[in-house]
């Protein structure tokens, strides 16, 4: 039997993951000159982190390098176990990349090792949300082979909407400019962004109220979900539980069976979007263009 693996990127409970056998790599983090493990929290509370960044501290990260992956892998590869690493988009960070280069000198010296990388082209409760579909097909018999066939063909019907509550962070790290950024703080925009096809981060459009992005992003839920509404919906927040609360509810009155869960953002992403994120992800009917 294959394995799938993951990293601390997908958000989700580890109670899930330990239940299905998922095991993580971790991503990295430094706040305030204090190097972090993104282990769930198990080392450094999210709680305590979502304090500091909603103080204004802004932290750094770094992707996994080729050793930590290579490492990670070979615990597999030696026991002859196949693995399937669905992971962070390759288009928000180079972790994915370095994944790629550790799987190719693993299969130097052992070309016979069955490594299958998927770039979910997702972040955050995104890229959990397809792990969930991957437990989904492991467990109704699908083979190593026709899991990553599922991917191919579906990943991309992944929709992924975010809204921020700050703009510099978003400033911080690249996304927007100086001058956007004030203006916006200024008007107190809250921009609705998604990610692109190819995994990148993109604005949608820029909402005046915080409120109003709130029920845009679930109203983009409950479009894109139309008559297939038996699945799964993965909401994430860097903190703001009542506002990530506030889209549940506002996607249960439209769809009152929806099996909706709330999760944490992890540091790497919270990082980048600052204290106050809410993100919202559900499988579509359609590819995202």
């Amino acid at each position: 039997m294959y394995r799938i693996i993951t990293d601390s990127e997908c958000d989700l409970p580890v109670e899930f993951l330990k239940t299905n056998n998922v095991d993580a790599i971790y991503f990295h983090t430094e706040i305030e000159g204090q190097e972090l493990v993104n282990d769930f929290g198990k080392s450094y509370p999210l709680t305590k982190f979502y304090e500091q960044i909603k103080a204004g501290v802004l932290p750094t990260t770094t992707q996994v390098n080729i050793g930590e992956y290579t490492e990670f892998f070979k615990k597999y590869v030696e026991k002859d176990i196949p693995i399937v690493y669905v992971g962070f988009s390759g288009g928000l960070s180079g972790s994915m990349s370095s994944a790629r280069q550790a799987r190719e000198i693993i299969l130097e010296d052992n070309p016979h090792a069955q490594i299958r990388i998927v770039d979910t082209l997702a972040a955050s409760g995104g890229e959990g949300r397809l792990v969930l579909e991957a437990v989904r097909l492991q467990k109704s018999g699908a083979s190593l082979d026709e899991l990553v066939k599922w991917f191919d063909q579906n990943k991309l019907r992944l929709q992924q909407w975010f809204t921020v509550d700050n703009l510099t962070y978003l400033y911080h790290g690249g996304r927007i400019s100086r001058a956007s950024a004030t203006l916006g703080t200024l008007l107190k925009v809250k921009p609705l962004l998604d990610v692109d096809p190819s995994g990148k981060l993109r604005f949608v459009s820029k909402i005046r109220t915080r409120k109003r992005s709130l029920i845009t992003l679930a109203e983009k839920v409950v479009s894109a979900m139309k008559n297939d509404l038996d699945q799964s919906i993965i909401i994430t927040t860097s903190g703001d539980w009542e506002a990530a609360d506030f889209v549940k509810q506002h996607i249960l009155n439209r769809v009152s069976n929806a099996d909706v869960q709330i999760n944490p953002i992890g540091m790497t992403i919270s990082s980048h979007t600052g204290f106050g994120c809410v993100a919202v992800f559900v499988m579509g009917t359609e590819n995202r263009k």
